[in-house]
This record gives C-alpha cells, structure tokens and sequence, in this order.
C-alpha cells in the first residue's frame, strides 16, 4: 500500500459543536493534514468554498441535515464555486433511512457514522484518493455513479471529476504544481459539467410542457409546474451566459415569454403552443444531433413513466 502525503492538502471541517469539530481536527492532524480550517455555520462553509475551495470537505449533518445537503446539491451545480468537485465527506450520529437518502441524492462521496476512529477516517480518505467514483449528471443530481444495476439501460454519461487531494497526496506535486493541474482538469470538466446539464435541463422543459398540457390550468399541479419550468427555464438562461450556448439564453426568452401567457391566463392554447415551439426548438439547440421525432419520442417516452408512476395501483378485489 503506498503511503499517501497529506501536509500540502487543504481541508475544511464544518460542525456546529466545537468539541466534534476539535475532535475531527485532531483526527485530520494525526493523519498527516496540516492546512485545516474548521467553521462552525453553513454559511460560513459556504464563503470557505467560494473564497478558496478546500481538496476536501468533512462536514457534520446533525441537526441541520436538510440545509447542508442542499448546500452540497448547490455545490455540485458549479454554478457559482471555482471547483464544484471537490471530496465531500458528511459524519452524522444516527444514521436513519431518510438521512442516508438525503446525503447520497445530494452528491456527497461519502456519509461516515460517528463516532469513527482515526484509522476508519484514514481509510475513507485514502479510498477516496485511489478509487474515487465517476461522477454522473442527471436533471437532478450531479455526483457519484451509485447504480447499481449495470444492466439497466441510462442515458447518462460517467466522466472522472478532477481530484485535487489526489494530486497532493498521492500524485505528490506542489500546490502550485497541483494548481496548474487542476486549473486544466476543472476546464475540461465544467465544459462537461455545463453541456451536460443545459442538455438535460432543456429535455425537462419538454417533458414539462407535456404534462402541463394535460392539466387543467386551475390546478395546483398546473401551478406548481408552471413555476418549476420557469425556475428551470432561468437557470438555464444564467448558465448559458459566457459559454459557446449564448445564443440558446435568447430562446430561453421565447419560453419565458410563453410561461407569463399561461399565468396571466391569455389564450391557453396559443401559450400552450408557444412554450412547446420554444421548448422544443431549445432542445434541438443545445441536442442537434437528434432529429426533432427523436426528440419527441423520448419526450414522450419520459411522460409516460412520469404518469405511471402517479398513477396509483389498482385496488385488489
């Protein structure tokens, strides 16, 4: 087993009990780590991240488990953070179904059950410096490849994400020398990162305009999808900026334009139209080398397992 050198990796330790946060520091210490900063509040971990992004992040979800895992989900977005994949460990002290939940849908590498000695810290560590998973994107999630089924079929692509620990720890180059590095490796990353998710987020927004179309317009689903395409039609327009995709944030207009129909509640049915030709012609953009039936047949394919799911069972006689 080759040895690992962590004096130059920089970790930063969120817990809100300074005892547990002394208690991880010293483990981090006895482990080799020399560069530790330790916060006490989400919203101090948050400025650590986007001031200087840590190689590695242990942080505690006890007590407040919904607000770090969305500050994590965020995270892996890159929407606003220099390197969004960076190692995440989260400790917790009960470890309950809905938290396990919560944690590996948030994009985390890892939940560790407290309390831990120093040598089973070690050992996940190490593992994730030599057998970090690949990370996958979907509409929703950004983070490891936890499938476990391989022989399912899935649409989404598998890419390694940069390692930066690895590069301190096991690779042995200098913090500028891994700077360098890393500097290329997150380029060809958040392109990855960036197509991957406007391309999925563009396919949603047809699947969306296929439900709501469905819907009676006074219904609360209708309203709660109407301001979920919105939101995601936004998010889309922001990430577009400053990438090859520019001209796919004026289309975005188009569909905005037909969101605000359907509020007001002007010509349902011109709306309607509107926000499926916009839709659909902002997925062709972003998706080009599909035809637009094969657009529609996997858009189609898509409403159909949505609705299937909502469907409840049938009652047994």
């Amino acid at each position: 087993m080759s040895r690992l050198s962590f004096d130059t990796a920089e970790v930063l330790v969120y817990d809100p009990v300074s005892g547990n946060r002394n208690a991880t520091r010293a483990a981090l210490y006895t482990i080799g780590f020399r560069r530790i900063e330790t916060v006490a509040t989400i919203e101090a971990f948050v400025e650590s991240v986007r001031r200087r992004p840590p190689d590695l992040a242990v942080c505690e979800a006890q007590g407040n488990d919904i607000e770090l895992c969305k500050t994590i989900q965020n995270l892996r977005q890159g929407v606003s953070v220099y390197n969004p994949f960076i190692i995440v460990i989260v400790t917790a002290w009960e470890q309950t179904s809905t938290l396990v939940a919560r944690v590996l849908n948030c994009g985390a590498d890892d939940l560790l059950l407290r309390p831990f000695s120093t040598t089973t810290l070690s050992q996940r560590i190490r593992n994730h410096v030599e057998r970090r998973k690949s990370f996958v994107i979907t509409t929703d999630y950004v983070g490891p490849d936890r499938r476990h089924d391989n022989s399912r079929p899935n649409s989404a692509n598998l890419f390694e994400p940069p390692n930066s620990l690895r590069m301190k720890a096991q690779d042995r180059l200098t913090s500028e020398e891994a700077t360098q590095r890393l500097d290329r490796e997150l380029k060809q990353a958040r392109d990855v990162l960036t197509t991957e998710k406007l391309r999925r987020d563009a396919f949603q927004l047809c699947v969306l305009w296929r439900l709501l179309q469905s819907k009676a317009s006074a219904s609360g689903t209708f309203e709660v999808d109407l301001a979920k395409l919105k939101e995601k039609t936004r998010a889309i327009a922001r990430r577009c900026l400053d990438t090859e995709f520019e001209d796919a944030a004026s289309q975005c207009q188009s569909v905005l334009a037909a969101i605000e129909g359907l509020e007001a509640g002007v010509d349902r049915n011109a709306s309607m139209h509107l926000l499926g030709e916009s839709a659909l012609a902002l997925n062709e953009m972003l998706s080009p080398e599909k035809t637009r039936a094969e657009h529609m047949d996997a858009v189609e394919a898509s409403v159909a397992l949505v609705k299937a799911r909502m469907t409840p069972p049938a009652a047994v006689a």
